[in-house]
């Protein structure tokens, strides 16, 4: 009886255990179909050249692009060289080790970025133009032939990044992305005819020696620029500091690090820059809110426009603005410029200025005021909670057009007196 008690027992267990063995097997299978893929598994090494990797990648994405996968940059001790003229076609994303590195990721003994690095020496084409429904994410950009101390060797390298100029693209993500060296880093303007929507660029790290950082134009759909930081010693680490001398031939370009025309509702938070002629141009055809800021040694920190006075209205809050660079007159440094039409809403910015050995400074260590206002067309402007400090001028505000009504309530002069003013100019 207790063999055939036995016998009964095992047949159960047995099959449990081979259905156990089957499942490993199909787990084991699906692992093996998975849409996440090292790109060493398209043969781009370190070891390859720049071209065969440009091709390889290439490849890689285009296998990707069919099953909406993502292509996994492996972390290395020598970066990938990478010619440019990469698609990164529709339903892709690359994806990186690393979150943003302000400094620079940095091998022991070698001067150079390790990680997940491209390295960029193509002088002639975007590293890589984006389709719709695509991601890059955790990746470093390295121009080894850049310089950092000699303005008359630096390269003006097409974009990193741009949107592809030949059809309209939706739903793009920049996360957690390194630059060193790039001479313009995101270029997003795009046409009427092909248009862009749903961008969001977040956590980017780098310092464009074009003074452009992201630049984004026909954007019908709420762009977002989110936590993004601009510095000319984000290569410290293995490179060193940009020298006073290329950071005034940045600000010389006299071009703006965050620009944006023609879109709806743009989203801005928590953004920086330092170095650059100007730091947010907010182009004519557009409306938002930006909050959150610092735009340090500018000449200008913000440039508003305004087309027409139904929806080209801004919400500016909590950022301070440090203009003293650029110029060769403290009167032509402006922390804020206002023009054109529509209505524009300041709360808790304020300016300050002083030295900064990184750069050349205005002798006068000021601003030539808080903000001028320009233009011959009806504008309003509110401000309020703002303190205005280390201004040239005895009136921290230059109104030259004289159809403005402006609303300053709250606000604080650099004599550490109550301002509140209005203005109201004549009206048609």
């Amino acid at each position: 009886m207790a063999p055939q008690y036995k016998e009964k027992q095992l047949k159960p267990m047995k099959t449990t255990y081979l259905f156990i063995f089957l499942l490993l097997i199909l787990e084991s299978c699906a692992l093996k179909e998975t849409p996440f893929k090292s790109i060493q598994d398209f043969d781009v090494k370190p070891s390859n050249s720049a071209a065969t990797n440009k091709q390889n990648l290439q490849k890689a994405v285009d296998w990707a692009s069919e099953r909406g996968a993502a292509l996994y940059i492996e972390p290395t001790s020598e970066p990938y060289p990478v010619d440019g003229g990469i698609i990164l076609k529709k339903n892709v994303s690359l994806i990186g080790a690393n979150g943003p590195v302000p400094g620079g990721t940095c091998h022991p003994t070698e001067k150079h970025p390790v990680g997940s690095v491209f390295k960029i020496t193509d002088h002639n084409n975007p590293f890589i133009t984006v389709e719709s429904a695509t991601q890059i994410r955790g990746i470093q950009f390295w121009y080894p032939e850049q310089p950092v101390d000699d303005p008359s060797k630096v390269i003006a390298y097409p974009p990193t990044i741009q949107n592809s100029k030949d059809k309209s693209i939706v739903g793009v993500t920049l996360s957690c992305l390194s630059f060193f060296g790039e001479y313009m880093a995101m270029d997003f303007n795009a046409t009427r005819e092909n248009s862009i929507a749903l961008i969001t660029f977040e956590h980017c790290y780098g310092y464009p020696y074009s003074g452009e950082f992201i630049r984004i134009k026909h954007c019908y759909d709420i762009p977002r620029i989110l936590h993004c930081h601009v510095n000319p010693a984000l290569q410290s680490q293995f490179k060193g500091h940009s020298s006073p001398e290329i950071i005034d031939a940045v600000i010389a370009k006299k071009s703006y690090c965050y620009s944006i025309e023609y879109t709806d509702n743009a989203q801005l938070m928590d953004i920086f820059c330092f170095g650059v002629y100007g730091g947010i141009e907010l182009g004519g055809e557009t409306y938002g809110q930006l909050t959150n800021f610092n735009f340090d040694c500018v000449a200008v920190g913000i440039h508003k426009y305004g087309n027409q006075n139904v929806n080209r209205n801004w919400q500016i809050a909590q950022g301070s603005i440090i203009a003293n660079t650029g110029e060769e007159s403290v009167k032509d440094i402006h922390p804020l410029i206002i023009e054109g039409e529509g209505h524009t809403a300041l709360s808790n910015v304020e300016i300050f200025s002083g030295k900064n050995a990184a750069l050349t400074c205005i002798p006068e260590l000021q601003s030539g005021d808080y903000m001028l206002v320009k233009g011959d067309k009806r504008l309003t402007v509110t401000i309020s909670g703002c303190r205005m400090t280390r201004y040239f001028s005895e009136n921290p505000l230059t109104v030259e057009n004289k159809k403005a009504l402006i609303q300053a309530i709250g606000c604080v002069d650099k004599y550490q007196q109550p301002f509140n003013r209005t203005i109201n100019g004549k009206t048609d």
